[in-house]
């Protein structure tokens, strides 16, 4: 069952384009954000109903490939299976042993890997800044069609380089879960407090300057 046909389901409408049912948790922003980045956070809970279509699936790629690219050198690569496939596997085998159990449930798994070295065997600086802006992309599509996704730190790299024959001019950098949102009752007591804590941010004081370091704009 796909996110659409399990909220068309149980409403007789289809999904909302913007937050998965129940997953609403937006930003507590001083000025209104679009919903598509207010309503963005990073769930552990996830439904083992849900099953992306081809055209979802696709959609969270092209999202990614048309990312700002530095000089259209286009960093970002991935490697990508939905649940029941070999491939799903092979990645889930490469994630801490936090990660593993909840992202059982997901209707998909990636993993980014930035260019870091080019043609000529050049450094490229940008490379996983470039990776950061395609996987932002992706995940936003991801809100878009009323799913969600969580980008992950842990995973072991050098697993996923020897699994999947990543060369060493790619670096593997994040993993992303993508799926629908499920019941954070079925998750592990530690993560129902995760699921249910309030999201925060430094406010813009301390992040954004002017004149000179330290002095807020904001």
């Amino acid at each position: 069952m796909t996110a659409d046909e399990r909220a068309h389901a149980r409403t007789g409408e289809p999904a909302s384009p913007i937050a998965a049912e129940g997953a609403a948790k937006p930003a507590d922003s001083s000025v209104p954000l679009h919903p598509l980045i207010a309503e963005r956070w990073s769930p552990r809970a996830l439904d083992p109903a849900v099953e992306l279509t081809d055209e979802q699936f696709t959609a969270l790629f092209e999202a990614a490939r048309w990312a700002p690219s530095w000089g259209n050198t286009q960093p970002a690569r991935y490697i990508a299976g939905r649940r029941g496939e070999d491939t799903f596997d092979r990645i889930h085998a490469t994630l801490s042993r936090g990660n593993r159990g909840w992202t059982e449930p997901a209707a998909a798994l990636a993993i980014g890997v930035a260019r870091v070295v080019g043609d000529e065997g050049e450094p490229m600086p940008y490379g996983e800044y470039g990776l950061g802006l395609a996987s932002q992309n992706l995940v936003l599509q991801a809100v878009a069609e009323g799913l969600v996704a969580h980008q992950m730190a842990g995973f072991d790299r050098d697993a996923a380089r020897a699994e999947f024959a990543i060369p060493g001019d790619f670096e593997p950098m994040v993993a992303i879960a993508v799926g629908g949102y499920g019941s954070p009752a079925e998750l592990p007591e530690r993560l129902q407090a995760k699921e249910a804590a309030p999201r925060a941010r430094k406010p813009l004081s301390e992040l954004v300057f002017t004149d000179t370091w330290g002095k807020a704009l904001f």
